[in-house]
């Protein structure tokens, strides 16, 4: 998101998962928070492949605010199935089938 190379609904994508994932631990008796958390997180794991893939410029002439913004997309992606996992087990632990 620093540079923009992506566009908008990128930051404002993984920033409202990140919004629903602060409700989600802080009310830890609601099923529908972690339920929301879990798909968000899903969806943008898909999001943030086409964002990646469509978006990444090919040239050599990146600059490199550019390549670290796309290197932390990226790695971000990567963490994204972990953080599935983590919060499915949550989702277990609070009762959901």
């Amino acid at each position: 998101c620093m540079n923009y190379m992506f566009p908008a609904s990128y930051a404002w994508g993984n920033f409202s998962i990140l919004a629903v994932g602060i409700w989600a631990i802080v009310q830890r008796d609601s099923l529908d928070a972690i339920v929301m958390f879990l798909t968000g997180l899903l969806l943008t794991v898909l999001t943030d492949i086409i964002h990646i893939s469509v978006f990444y410029s090919p040239n050599k002439y990146l600059t490199d605010v550019q390549r670290f913004s796309v290197g932390m997309a990226i790695f971000s992606l990567l963490l994204k199935p972990m953080s599935c996992y983590l919060v499915y087990r949550m989702y277990r632990e609070r009762g959901g089938e």
